[in-house]
């Protein structure tokens, strides 16, 4: 062989550890882009759970706080469920990704599902709030009519816009009895009484604030979409009159309206004698609005597991999640429910004579 074809093999010989070396820096530079360059994804894990009827969060009384009305003794425990969720301001990594969704009990979804793009984390804070606020108010009133306590609908005041006519007047929890005179029983009774005047003109308010009457005048502005419609800038939904109270002391860190149909349970429990839990310890999750319906909700999964690391031993769910819990593998027995009236009923029938999700 000449001397030329010594030198190329030479050359290739002593080339080969350094190309090998460039390829692994370039490899682990690249594992490394993947293990830190976020996703767009967010991923759901079990997270706690809170008995509605212990102690409040922050140690000063109970979690549900009943007045007014006659309060029963309760044993057990009701337990809502949360999920563990990756937050609106914190990034997901690939390899994090890959974990949740590998790891039983626990799902990864796109984060503009969860969070609408924008979204920041205080306004993701306040949203969760006012669903909590709202699941609250839903489960007061279905746990009442289920005790058959009256409630009636009223026109309530739930937002005054700053700046407004009615800012410093209007507080939101008002109950409007009467618009000039003429009694209102309904939100689009008192708006239209409201729109029934000229922009400028004097409005009185007959309200019910902290059970009592007074009466208040409101001098009309222009609206913002047509200045020759009279407004005062309150918003008026739909509130409920009843006796007594309920006010809640849940860890304000908790959000959604997941837990609507474990409130109910628990105030239902509070207003009405027997023991609902009879020394158990129940959980649950699903949605609730004011005729006692349950609602589906998302994280079911987590959410059982999250259960049965607190020791629960049932656990309730919406009807429309029973297939989502088709393959998992869970310890505690899983009852479907679609009211708060079959919730209430399963509390009060012995476990093998339920229906289970398959």
């Amino acid at each position: 062989m000449g001397s030329w074809g010594r030198r190329a093999i030479r050359t290739t010989i002593a080339e080969t550890p350094r190309t090998t070396a460039a390829a692994a820096v370039a490899f682990v530079a690249l594992a490394l882009v993947l293990a830190f360059v976020p996703v767009p994804y967010v991923a759901w894990s079990p997270g706690r759970t809170e008995d509605v009827l212990g102690p409040a969060a922050d140690g000063s009384g109970q979690a549900i706080r009943v007045s007014g009305l006659t309060d029963y003794p309760t044993t057990g425990q009701l337990r809502l469920t949360t999920v563990s969720v990756t937050r609106v301001d914190s990034p997901l990594t690939l390899p994090a990704a890959l974990a949740a969704h590998w790891l039983p009990w626990r799902y990864v979804l796109p984060r503009a599902a969860v969070y609408p793009p924008g979204t920041t984390a205080e306004e993701n804070t306040e949203a969760n709030t006012r669903m909590m606020d709202s699941a609250q108010q839903s489960a007061v009133v279905s746990a009442l009519r289920a005790a058959e306590v009256t409630v009636t609908p009223v026109a309530m005041v739930v937002g005054v816009t700053d700046g407004s006519p009615a800012d410093g007047t209007l507080e939101p929890g008002d109950t409007i009895v009467s618009v000039d005179g003429r009694a209102v029983d309904t939100p689009a009774e008192a708006v239209s009484a409201i729109r029934d005047r000229r922009v400028g003109d004097p409005v009185r308010l007959v309200i019910r604030r902290a059970d009592a009457r007074r009466e208040v005048e409101i001098t009309t502005g222009p609206s913002d979409d047509d200045s020759t419609r009279p407004m005062i800038g309150a918003v008026v939904d739909t509130g409920y009159d009843h006796p007594g109270t309920v006010d809640f002391g849940i860890d304000p860190s908790i959000g959604g309206p997941s837990a609507g149909l474990v409130f109910a349970l628990a105030v239902y429990d509070r207003l009405t004698p027997g023991d609902l839990t009879a020394g158990r310890v129940i959980a649950g999750t699903g949605t609730i609005d004011v005729e006692g319906d349950v609602g589906s909700i998302g994280g079911i999964g987590s959410k059982i597991r999250g259960a049965e690391n607190d020791g629960a031993r049932l656990f309730l769910l919406p009807e429309d999640n029973c297939t989502e819990v088709a393959d998992l593998s869970a310890d505690i027995p899983l009852v479907p429910v679609s009211t708060l009236d079959e919730a209430i009923a399963a509390l009060t029938t012995p476990v093998d004579d339920l229906p289970h999700c398959p």
